[in-house]
């Protein structure tokens, strides 16, 4: 292991973690400029990576630059969000469940893009407006609810949110409906979790909050390892808890919300990217750097396979998340039954 000092910031990083790191970006890197290639307008990869150095002809700089780049940006960017939320919210739950999709903040956001989208019949900034103030109000919800005495307990926070999830679910469906058939069917796409017709109007917000959230989670997550320890060894340590918990899940929260309003509610890859970081490192801190590289690297991946299975159909992301993300949790939940932890 290695200390590394940034001016009066320092973490400790392994070569192993640093491995996995550069092979994730790599195979991030290497699935957007193949699905970069795809489309009516056929492009190989050394044409596109002319087109991105500035030598390409106008044909292709229209098909990458207007067409395709707005999309896999859009994956790359919600997948690592997704993936430094969810390792944030299982680190602070202390449990493999506890990711923001499973705890009701996602559906939260859903609530709140569906009320845009069926109630108010906004554009694209309604919309993500509506799925950022949902996932707040959501989260604020789980909080209060799983507060005791100004104390918040992990497992309550997991089972709150559960049940807030569903409360919600029905709500979503009640207003599905509801809509008008345009308005439905434009609803349950987005539901789904979608990338298709995604333009630099999806990916501008999802890119601040990334540039932005990212670093502030890793500088107030190094208390992680400390409370993990336990809330009374943590205060004992010195570590103010509940101000410290608050300040993760406000800005945890904010990261998945507008991550959810560019993309909708993929499902699992909040779930399975830090559980995949976590067996890749062989570390079981908090890995939130490598968390959001597998993020980003799974849902460039799913994002093609949706794009290729069934083409020229393409499939909303969330099809393809949601099935392997099932098998998935099967399988999370069977090892952890045969190891004795639940």
């Amino acid at each position: 292991m290695t200390a590394v000092r940034l001016g009066s910031l320092s973490a400790r990083v392994t070569p192993r973690a640093v491995t996995v790191g550069a092979v994730l970006a790599l195979v991030a890197a290497g699935t957007a400029v193949v699905s970069l290639t795809i489309g009516d307008y056929a492009l190989t990869v050394p044409e596109v990576l002319r087109t991105l150095t500035g030598g390409g002809t106008r044909a292709g700089e229209f098909a990458v630059y207007s067409l395709r780049l707005p999309r896999v940006l859009t994956a790359l960017l919600v997948g690592m969000a997704f993936g430094v939320a969810g390792a944030l919210f299982q680190n602070l739950s202390r449990n493999p469940l506890g990711s923001p999709d499973i705890i009701g903040f996602t559906t939260g956001s859903a609530t709140g893009a569906l009320i845009g989208v069926i109630l108010l019949g906004g554009g694209t900034a309604v919309v993500g407006g509506g799925a950022v103030v949902g996932g707040l109000a959501a989260a604020v919800l789980v909080y209060v609810l799983a507060v005791h005495r100004g104390v918040v307990r992990p497992h309550q926070l997991v089972l709150v949110g559960i049940g807030v999830s569903a409360v919600l679910a029905s709500v979503n469906g009640y207003l599905l409906t509801r809509a008008r058939l345009g308005d439905a069917m434009q609803a349950a796409v987005w539901l789904t979790g979608s990338l298709n017709g995604r333009g630099w109007e999806h990916v501008v917000p999802v890119g601040v909050a990334v540039a932005v959230l990212v670093p502030l989670l890793l500088v107030l997550a190094r208390p992680l390892s400390t409370l993990a320890l336990g809330d009374d060894t943590a205060s004992a340590l010195g570590v103010p808890v509940e101000r410290t918990r608050r300040g993760l899940l406000i800005a945890a929260v904010a990261l998945t919300a507008v991550a959810t309003a560019s993309a909708g509610p993929v499902p699992f890859v909040a779930l399975a990217a830090p559980q995949v970081a976590r067996r890749l490192t062989g570390s079981a801190g908090a890995n939130l750097v490598t968390a959001g590289l597998t993020g980003a690297a799974l849902l460039a991946l799913a994002d093609l396979g949706a794009q290729r299975l069934l083409a020229p159909t393409q499939l909303p992301v969330g099809v393809l998340t949601g099935a392997l993300g099932g098998v998935y949790l099967v399988w999370l939940l069977a090892s952890r039954r045969r190891t004795g932890r639940w």
